[in-house]
């Protein structure tokens, strides 16, 4: 084992002992090169007369750049576009998405936390953290209703076990008693559970009430205590997007800090936030469970964090963070994120308006869904993938077969007069499948 990753490994067993236990084998043995990059850091503050260290071009004191390039984004200086950003990701974009976090969490603001490190979009985030605490045969719980990239990233990639719960209960609110039982199950059989938090949801649009949250977090919290090995992930991939009376905060805020044994994991970005998807501008943030500071553990995550991104993808696109920084900076960000909101708000009501509107009881029932992009019906008497194909066929609309009932409609891409069309479109299909 590489002496750096020897060096981090012996702060973690110092300082957070159950963390350490919580690393992966590949976790156990990450560390952050001290080779071109920590050399080209200390020329750039001190090699006053030449800097021959990092592997970029120059000419006349900034980057190189071709024209036709340059002309394109000729608002932004040459140097936060062309040459390579950290691989923590820019300063100033860390400091200004934590800024962001404490303003839309004020739970956070009284806890531990590490800086967001950049990364390229959610699903690196969840790649980095398989990578860092997932072996073959542990165990991530998750609902049945859950993104399919799941299981590449966790399942193929790492070779987890998925263990899934229930997601609804008979009364329509989140199955916390099941997501409680495959948890204790879990902590039972393994010692150590990866639990993923995707609110709102993907597939369902579901996000907790407060008092859902609560016991959710109240569940993880004894399993800790009892002794197991938490890793608590929150997908807040659709973070924000909240149209009912639910939870308005990530579970981060409420898991960090909460018990040696309990480690809490954000991840969260521009993408579906700022509305800048091909951006693919992530973070990745933690929080260990000690309520004292303990900068030692974060700084030894952060540090492994970063030696996944060097060993991966070097680091993340420059320009979309020099991008995403502008937008936070903006004096019409908060009216303009306000704008989008309300369109998306007013196409969920719209939704829920035409299935309680009636006529559509033989073909479906509809899952709850409160918030984010997505919404499912529950079809009575055709094969989703069938009616999928069919739609798709016959009258040009596109929707997701989830499984062999389940259909996954994004309102979130149709307009709101579109809507009762839509689904008279998908109701006509079920009966053209069941005459």
């Amino acid at each position: 084992m590489n002496p750096l990753a020897i060096e981090l490994n012996k702060k973690l067993e110092q300082h957070s002992p159950a963390v350490l236990a919580m690393l992966s084998t590949l976790g156990k043995e990450l560390f952050f090169p001290k080779g071109i990059l920590s050399q080209s850091a200390e020329a750039k503050e001190k090699a006053h007369r030449f800097d021959a260290t990092i592997g970029i071009a120059t000419e006349k004191g900034q980057p190189m750049f071709l024209p036709c390039m340059g002309a394109k984004l000729s608002a932004f200086a040459p140097k936060d576009i062309f040459p390579y950003a950290p691989p923590a990701g820019k300063p100033e974009l860390r400091r200004l998405w934590r800024e962001k976090m404490l303003r839309d969490n004020p739970g956070l603001r009284s806890k531990q936390f590490s800086n967001p490190i950049v990364t390229n979009a959610l699903t690196h985030g969840l790649a980095i953290v398989a990578d860092l605490f997932v072996e073959p045969g542990d165990h991530i719980i998750l609902p049945d209703m859950l993104w399919g990239n799941y299981n590449l990233t966790f399942a193929t990639r790492r070779g987890a076990i998925l263990r899934k719960h229930v997601t609804f209960n008979q009364a329509g609110g989140y199955h916390v008693d099941a997501f409680r039982q495959t948890l204790r199950e879990t902590a039972a059989a393994r010692g150590k559970a990866v639990v993923l938090l995707n609110f709102p949801n993907n597939p369902s649009g579901y996000t907790p009430t407060e008092s859902e949250a609560d016991a959710l977090v109240q569940a993880l919290y004894e399993e800790a205590a009892a002794g197991c090995n938490v890793v608590a992930v929150t997908d807040d991939a659709y973070f924000g997007l909240f149209y009912e009376e639910v939870l308005k905060e990530s579970l981060f805020a409420r898991l960090a800090n909460r018990h040696p044994r309990l480690l809490a994991v954000k991840l969260d970005g521009a993408t579906k936030e700022e509305f800048a998807w091909g951006f693919r501008t992530g973070f990745i943030t933690f929080a260990d469970g000690h309520d004292s500071p303990q900068p030692e553990v974060l700084t030894a995550l952060e540090t492994k964090t970063m030696g996944i991104i060097r060993g991966t993808i070097s680091n993340c696109p420059h320009p979309s963070q020099t991008f995403v920084i502008d937008a936070l900076k903006s004096p019409d960000y908060e009216a303009q994120k306000l704008e989008k909101f309300e369109i998306l708000r007013g196409r969920a009501r719209k939704t829920k308006a035409v299935l309680d509107a009636g006529g559509f009881e033989q073909a479906w029932e509809y899952y709850p869904f409160n918030s984010g992009y997505f919404m499912c019906l529950k079809l009575k008497n055709v094969d989703a993938e069938r009616l999928r194909l069919h739609l798709l066929d016959n009258y040009g609309v596109g929707t997701i077969a989830i499984n062999a009932t389940d259909l996954r409609i994004a309102f979130s891409c149709i307009e709101e007069e579109d809507i009762p069309e839509l689904f008279q479109l998908i109701h006509q299909a079920v009966r053209d499948l069941t005459v």
